[in-house]
């Protein structure tokens, strides 16, 4: 009698194969949320703040487990997919996430980062910068502050944001050129390539 191979350890299984394996096994899902809920979280409380990135991040995987069995198992990376539901869900809460930007562009406080960061004097230099970029983010269509953001903070190329909004790559492309433009006349000592990183809300 031959003897069964053991099982494969999820962790070498790409996202694709995760999602297959759980059609037929749902528990094995959680592999997925361990794997990308963290950089997700962090997406969506830079985008709305604790609270409803918590709702956000929840929702998320609920949805995406709901539709696994429509995933495309052809893309070995469920980022894209993952942001692009975390960013419709974000669509529901646009009056939130330009209020946040409003109080740091108002106010040069950060009310998401602010508690948990040390050192006064990196916060007083920063400030002006954080504020001026909130007060720029909230201005943006929010098309184009989707595609600026799951390129910037989420981390994907212009084809997984693409993957991710439902939209051509040209599309991202047009977005992002329009949206750094108008950072540029808005924040014109700022390199709106370099911002993101060194003073995102």
């Amino acid at each position: 009698m031959r003897q069964q191979s053991p099982p494969m350890d999820p962790e070498t299984l790409d996202d694709a194969e995760i999602i297959a394996r759980s059609r037929e096994d749902p528990e094995g899902f959680a592999v997925l949320f361990t794997r990308h809920a963290p950089a997700l979280k962090r997406y969506a409380v830079r985008r709305l703040g604790a609270e409803a990135a918590e709702d956000v991040v929840a929702e998320t995987f609920v949805a995406a487990f709901r539709q696994r069995a429509r995933y495309d198992l052809t893309r070995p990376d469920a980022r894209p997919w993952l942001y692009g539901i975390a960013t419709n869900l974000i669509g529901r809460h646009r009056r939130s996430e330009v209020a946040l930007y409003q109080v740091l562009a108002r106010t040069g406080v950060d009310p998401v980062t602010e508690p948990f960061t040390d050192g006064v004097e990196s916060r007083v230099d920063a400030s002006g910068a954080r504020a001026a970029l909130a007060g720029a983010l909230a201005r943006l269509p929010a098309g184009h502050r989707d595609v600026l953001l799951l390129v910037t903070w989420g981390g994907l190329s212009y084809w997984e944001a693409a993957a991710a909004l439902g939209v051509p790559v040209g599309t991202v492309r047009s977005r992002m050129n329009r949206a750094r433009e108008k950072l540029r006349r808005s924040l014109p000592d700022i390199d709106p390539t370099t911002t993101y990183e060194e003073h995102g809300p």
